[in-house]
């Protein structure tokens, strides 16, 4: 993907990381029915939590749990209320609001007392993801208009921070929120949740933007071209170390994952699964909708729409699908060399189940990728992850 470019600055900058820091592995659970034949609302929850379980005893670092409603595409209507029963099954992973999303949520104050009592119920396991939405069928059945999304997450996401960080949600009177001082009871159990704790989906320049003036870390979907995801995160890189003195934590990206010993297998159901889910992402979202060049705040998908026209749908399909990291574990490490090279370090996030995939291959994905390529991509905190690939070849 990156064979013509040179990786020598790259890996000279990886060689000086702290050893330290080791690279953040976790899953995305999606929540969804779609492609999945004849199954219940009830068993899409039934399948989750058996992921979560199964993350939990391979060592992934955390779970991530996404916000959506109403559709086949995703339904979790409360995270914070599924990860408080994925912390009493579980013993050590991390619970992650993959997101939170912020203008769906009428009060920032009742945000911010879930995410405290999450951090109580798990015993300081909680990492607040927080995000500002895109499906336009999802703000209009909240009686929301997009058009207010940034500003609403823009006025509410640092006052969430504030009640965080101190226990107590400062007084606000501003446009779209009124809010009397208030302390949050369960008071959260840690004061420091910017250093480690809080992510934000930033799948827009203008979202990335908005984390490095948070400080807080940034996450997003696989999906972009590698030249303008690598212009997103340094420009996010560089105005965060110039706001706040130092660098951010490494970025956390989000890939759809198929495993396999077999690699025709592997790309066969990346083919049929992985190409489902866009297919879902493109229905959802409506992504080839005009709409996007008319909302306010979302003029990076209206630039991007004429462009995904363009390619059509089977070349968008094939696009999504040679993008992501799939395969034997050792072609993964290989393109997971190839991206830590050009991006830089950063944080992987996989998703298993999604689009109909079967529950072996789920759970047969998430053993695989346990114990054959996250062992190794944890020690690239150390030294150049060329070296390293090649000794697991």
């Amino acid at each position: 993907m990156f064979s013509n470019r040179s990786s020598m600055r790259c890996r000279r900058v990886i060689n000086k990381l702290k050893r330290d820091w080791k690279m953040e592995v976790g899953i995305v659970q999606v929540m969804q029915s779609y492609m999945f034949e004849g199954i219940t609302d009830a068993q899409v929850y039934e399948q989750e939590l058996r992921c979560a379980v199964l993350a939990d005893e391979l060592g992934y670092d955390h779970v991530w749990t996404v916000e959506h409603h109403f559709e086949d595409y995703s339904f979790c209507p409360d995270n914070f209320v599924y990860l408080a029963h994925v912390a009493a099954k579980t013993r050590r992973i991390k619970l992650a609001t993959g997101a939170c999303i912020i203008p769906w949520n009428a009060q920032p104050l009742r945000v911010a007392e879930k995410a405290a009592l999450l951090d109580q119920l798990s015993g300081g396991r909680a990492i607040f993801g927080m995000g500002r939405g895109l499906a336009r069928r999802e703000f209009a059945r909240f009686g929301i208009s997009m058009d207010d999304s940034r500003e609403r997450f823009d006025e509410a996401s640092p006052l969430i921070l504030e009640a965080l960080e101190t226990g107590v949600f400062p007084e606000h009177h501003g446009k779209h929120y009124q809010q009397p001082r208030a302390p949050l009871r369960p008071a959260p159990l840690s004061n420091e949740w910017r250093k480690t704790r809080v992510t934000q989906v930033a799948m827009s320049p203008d979202s990335a933007e908005q984390a490095a003036k948070l400080g807080v870390q940034m996450m997003a979907f696989n999906y972009k071209a590698p030249d303008k995801q690598k212009q997103e995160l340094d420009d996010y890189k560089a105005l965060f170390t110039k706001l706040h003195g130092h660098a951010p934590r490494p970025p956390l990206l989000t890939e759809m994952t198929i495993v396999d010993h077999d690699a025709k297998r592997a790309r066969e159901n990346a083919e049929q699964y992985v190409a489902g889910y866009c297919t879902s992402v493109l229905h959802h979202y409506e992504m080839l909708g005009e709409h996007y060049k008319e909302a306010k705040g979302y003029k990076a998908y209206g630039d991007a729409v004429d462009m995904m026209k363009a390619l059509g749908k089977e070349g968008i399909l094939k696009a999504y699908v040679d993008q992501q990291i799939w395969g034997t574990p050792d072609q993964m490490l290989r393109k997971f060399e190839e991206r830590w090279d050009y991006f830089g370090p950063y944080g992987v996030l996989a998703c298993f189940r999604f689009a109909g995939t079967p529950m072996d291959v789920v759970e047969r994905g998430m053993k695989l990728f346990a114990t054959e390529v996250m062992p190794v991509l944890r020690q690239w905190s150390a030294e150049a992850p060329g070296k390293k690939a090649s000794a697991a070849a």
